[in-house]
């Protein structure tokens, strides 16, 4: 046992994960002198390929067309960055949250949900597209830094928690584990954790480019409690300060909320040890009833009058034709695709081999990809950036 673990066996919560409820490895490996295994799992996320894509990948707005708006990389640091902090007032294991909160959206396609939409009809005859599974699939296969293996070699249950992701906008496939029993806490609370990053950043994003007012959202209460807030605590401050605190007035309600309603729950339920945790009716960290409405109303709201933004209808339609072009291609000739990529089709299936090709593409390779397949299409598109 390296000192870490000693200090966790002193720290942790009776139901948090500790080193012994890893599962192991599928290929066992000795243990690290000073960094526990999932402090390992959580380093090699950071280091591997995948993750370095997410700086090019959509999570709403299009990556470094804005300033400083998130791309998929800022969403997923922010994300890591909140679930630590609850975790740490939660007694939970930081690392694993840590670990999952980086990998969580590794299998995202280029475009955000609009890629892993068309990618899912492209793949409904070959095994659908989801990107939950794509995330446990590049670390279980994709990635392949290791002569001895193909993956990352992550434990156990950190690659449970990946398959059990779950938001409102994400169903858990994990055929792999047993379905009857919940994620770990510290998987349940990376699940909230990324709600409440991505509502705060993308009201934080979309009224910075223009796409929402105050006015829009005066009506809804998680805002109106927020906007209260900073009121009170700055009342003298400009309105683009008293707007930035309002936000973050937000991610604040949302996060005590979190903590306040987890503690009720375990205190409630009982809950003694991760069995305990994995074996309940009902997940154990969440939002109270109050707060989830609101927090439910915000997320109809923003699906209407941001992600579903008019001013998005011009890029669905570009990334739908870029990834279609894109993946007939490579499925009518595999050769396309780079030689690592083209030597798995025999053991793959050419879809899948395509799609995970596809996938793993930032938005701006897919796009300079189908541009070399079609000159014409790059002709049209360099006269319309010199148009602008």
């Amino acid at each position: 046992m390296n000192p870490f673990e000693e200090f966790h066996a002193q720290w942790l919560g009776a139901f948090a994960i500790r080193e012994a409820d890893s599962g192991g490895r599928k290929f066992p490996e000795p243990e690290h002198s000073y960094r526990t295994c999932f402090g390992r799992d959580r380093d090699r996320i950071v280091h591997c390929a995948a993750f370095r894509r997410l700086d090019f990948k959509t999570q709403v707005f299009v990556p470094h067309e804005f300033d400083h708006y998130r791309t998929r990389l800022t969403h997923t640091m922010e994300v890591a960055q909140v679930g630590r902090s609850l975790g740490r007032a939660l007694r939970l294991n930081e690392d694993v949250i840590e670990a999952v909160a980086l990998a969580h959206d590794l299998g995202h396609p280029p475009f955000g949900h609009t890629g892993e939409s068309v990618l899912n009809e492209l793949m409904a005859d070959h095994g659908h597209f989801e990107h939950n599974r794509q995330s446990l699939r590049v670390v279980d296969y994709l990635e392949h830094p290791y002569p001895a293996f193909r993956g990352l070699n992550l434990t156990t249950v950190v690659r449970e928690c990946l398959a059990k992701h779950q938001t409102r906008y994400d169903t858990p496939i994990c055929e792999d584990f047993d379905t009857t029993q919940k994620a770990p806490l510290e998987g349940q609370l990376v699940d909230l954790a990324d709600e409440i990053a991505y509502t705060s950043a993308d009201l934080e994003d979309a009224l910075g480019v223009g796409w929402l007012t105050l006015e829009q959202l005066a009506d809804l209460a998680l805002w109106r409690h927020a906007w209260q807030t900073a009121q009170r605590e700055y009342p003298d401050a400009r309105s683009i300060h008293q707007q930035i605190r309002a936000v973050k007035a937000v991610l604040a309600a949302m996060a005590d909320d979190a903590i306040q309603q987890t503690l009720a729950n375990i205190q409630a339920i009982g809950i003694d040890s991760p069995h305990a945790a994995r074996a309940a009716d009902a997940r154990v960290v969440a939002f109270s009833r109050p707060l989830a409405a609101a927090i439910d109303e915000m997320g109809q709201f923003l699906l209407h009058t941001v992600y579903l933004h008019p001013a998005n209808e011009g890029k669905v339609r570009q990334s739908r034709g870029v990834i279609e072009r894109l993946f007939h291609a490579f499925v009518q000739d595999p050769t396309r695709m780079p030689p690592r990529y083209a030597q798995r089709v025999e053991d793959c299936g050419v879809h899948r081999v395509a799609c995970d090709y596809i996938a793993g593409m930032t938005d701006r390779f897919a796009i300079q990809a189908s541009e070399r397949l079609d000159p014409q299409i790059s002709q049209i598109t360099q006269i319309k950036k010199d148009a602008e």
